[in-house]
């Protein structure tokens, strides 16, 4: 049971960690503080095989649509993948995938929304990054410094995931631990010295809360993973680098009430020290949000 002696043993045992800055998020000409105020990243799904159906667009103008509303909504960054991460979804060819992303991309671009694009494949974020997205969700590691390259020579900002095989879509265990940081903090430090060293100015970690794993797949013992991560992201702000969560849908735990969950956990990644929130329910997440930053214990 969460408890707020919980909480209090968690941050005595890690006082050095508690109220670390971490340097702010820049994305293209923009600064986002994220330590005076959090960053949300709305998420749209090109792909129909995604678990969130909220968040599926079928077509171009209805993606845009979609993206549109999540600005206007509070949205920071804009999100935006062709392939579901999940394990029986269809691979996705590359270059339909950027067959269905370059037209949403660049109507976005051309309206100054900060476009994410959601890829492991080299040609999918080079095509991208020309039509105008900004930031590079990197989720794989094979080909990782062509895509380091990439970012490097267009001035992009990356979000490395933590991916335990060589994609998301390659199902593989994550740590399951009961302490998960060390092995985060060894996997994030390779590869931020790897990004860095190909040119990559603007960084961003995410512990990949929001992927599937072969030693997770038992609803309980996910979100039970999900949740010790998101309390624990402070001991990651000794990177100084802003942290992207993937806000949890827990379907089995919430149930019809599952729409509710991501602000939920909104409320656990706020205390543990998250900077950018992925979220698929960006209006409620933004008002949790300020609830927790405006409200003094």
């Amino acid at each position: 049971m969460l408890s707020l002696s919980r909480l209090a043993a968690l941050a005595s045992a890690h006082p050095a960690d508690l109220d670390l800055p971490v340097a702010p998020l820049s994305v293209g000409d923009r600064l986002f503080d994220v330590d005076s105020s959090p960053v949300i990243m709305g998420c749209v799904n090109l792909s129909p095989d995604s678990t969130y159906r909220e968040s599926i667009a079928v077509n171009t103008s209805k993606a845009i649509r979609k993206a549109r509303i999540m600005s206007a909504q509070g949205a920071d960054i804009i999100d935006i993948g062709a392939e579901s991460s999940t394990a029986r979804a269809q691979r996705v060819d590359p270059a339909q995938q950027s067959a269905s992303l370059v037209p949403v991309i660049e109507e976005l671009a051309a309206q100054d929304i900060i476009v994410s694009v959601e890829s492991y494949s080299p040609s999918v974020v080079r095509d991208c990054l020309k039509a105008g997205a900004r930031v590079v969700n990197l989720t794989g590691v094979v080909d990782q410094e062509a895509i380091f390259d990439l970012a490097g020579t267009h001035g992009a900002t990356v979000v490395i995931c933590y991916v335990a095989g060589s994609d998301v879509r390659e199902i593989a265990d994550a740590t399951s631990a009961d302490d998960p940081i060390p092995e985060l903090l060894e996997h994030f430090e390779q590869r931020m010295a790897l990004a860095r060293s190909h040119g990559v100015a603007n960084i961003v970690i995410d512990p990949g809360m929001g992927f599937y794993y072969g030693n997770l797949t038992d609803p309980s013992t996910r979100v039970r993973h999900q949740t010790r991560v998101l309390l624990n992201t402070f001991r990651l702000r000794r990177l100084g680098l802003p942290i992207c969560q993937a806000m949890p849908h827990a379907f089995d735990l919430f149930g019809d009430q599952f729409r509710t969950a991501e602000g939920y956990f909104a409320t656990l990644a706020f205390l543990g020290g998250t900077s950018v929130y992925r979220t698929h329910e960006v209006a409620h997440v933004r008002s949790v949000l300020d609830a927790m930053t405006l409200l003094e214990g």
